[in-house]
């Protein structure tokens, strides 16, 4: 059979070197990867990572930059298990991560038919197939109802099947030091034993804060771009989002606004249950949920708490908690917001990774003494 995607090409390159040097707690495939946050949780903890998978070439630079590990642009539906297997570092337990596009299961998509719920039944028949020992999986909290919760207790239920331990919980990400406050589903499940959970890392007052998170950054005006950082720059605004930001507060919505500047739709009785967009996030609380459109002013809580702008590329990824040397593109390219906002958006905050990763390790070792 011909190697679809040059998988024997991207095995040469994974990190072995890492193996040789120092035992890795454990050697990471990462299915879904997008920009690698995930990955990169994994990484900061010990692991090895083999390579990373994912169906947008955008992905590609990101991940192979900030992980040292190959990418692989590939559908996950058309994966072979037997090739990706050979992607794990060679004499360490086998880690499989899964972060299925969550808008499938999301609130914003109900009504709408999205096919790639299935994505979940691809990552399942690759986990069959490979028999990782560790496997990882984390999405939004609707999954457990999705469908009457068919599709999660299906995955479960296969995983269980094949001799795993399987534990779950709805993680809230400021207890794990994510000044954002956005809950996720996390699963992992084990064939060497109960697995156990990420232990909380923060108690509610010592949650992070948006204050934390981007204070120290330069001020930015709407439209601009920071000469010393092409991540910190702003969309731009009309004259009447100008006014609209003017007269919205930390923690307000529309609601604030004067008539005049009250959009058509929010005037009529449908859009009056959006009260959480055009907003100013506050200084002193986490931040709302990440959305792959943060960057705009309209598309939810996203105001700067102070300055007359939505929140730039670079706030959006500390919020996230991705390190602030974290690359999105080459030097001197030029930066797609919504090409860069996406990837920001989508991905696992990078603190919620490393308390994952942290616990796998912790289960890891208790098998290995």
């Amino acid at each position: 059979m011909s190697d679809l995607f040059g998988i024997d090409a991207l095995r040469e390159r994974t990190p072995r070197a890492v193996a040789q040097a120092i035992k890795p707690a454990g050697s990471v495939v990462d299915v879904f990867c997008g920009a690698g946050a995930l990955s990169h949780g994994f990484k900061l903890e010990g692991f090895a990572i083999g390579a990373g998978v994912d169906v947008d070439e955008k992905c590609r630079f990101p991940y192979e930059r900030n992980n040292a590990a190959p990418f692989l642009a590939a559908d996950v539906a058309e994966l072979d298990a037997e090739k990706l297997d050979r992607l794990f570092v060679p004499g360490t337990p086998r880690v499989i991560l899964g972060c299925a596009p969550c808008q499938p299961f999301s609130r914003y998509s109900q009504g709408r038919e999205d096919e790639r719920w299935q994505l979940l039944e691809h990552f399942t028949r690759l986990v069959l197939r490979l028999l990782p020992e560790v496997v990882s999986m984390e999405n939004v909290p609707r999954l457990l109802k999705f469908r009457e919760s068919t599709v999660f207790n299906t995955f479960v239920r296969a995983l269980r099947n094949a001799d795993y331990f399987v534990d779950w919980t709805v993680a809230y990400c400021p207890d794990y030091g994510v000044p954002q406050s956005r809950s996720r589903l996390v699963l992992l499940a084990s064939r060497l034993g109960p697995p156990g959970l990420p232990a909380k890392t923060h108690s509610k007052d010592r949650h992070p804060t948006v204050r934390a998170a981007i204070e120290g950054l330069p001020p930015l005006s709407a439209g601009a771009q920071d000469c010393d950082d092409p991540l910190h720059r702003s969309s731009a605004l009309s004259s009447v989002n100008e006014s609209r930001m003017r007269a919205s507060r930390p923690g307000g919505s529309w609601r604030d606004w004067a008539d005049d500047l009250v959009t058509d739709c929010h005037k009529q009785p449908t859009g009056r249950g959006y009260s959480s967009v055009y907003g100013r996030m506050k200084w002193d609380e986490p931040a709302p949920t990440m959305t792959t459109q943060f960057y705009g002013f309209g598309n939810g809580r996203f105001g700067h708490p102070e300055q007359d702008r939505a929140i730039s590329l670079r706030e959006g990824a500390l919020i996230q908690t991705f390190p602030a040397d974290y690359a999105f593109a080459p030097e001197g390219a030029s930066i797609e917001i919504k090409t860069v906002g996406r990837l920001i958006g989508n991905a696992v905050p990078v603190e919620l990774a490393r308390a994952i990763a942290r616990r796998v390790r912790s289960h890891l070792d208790e098998f290995s003494a």
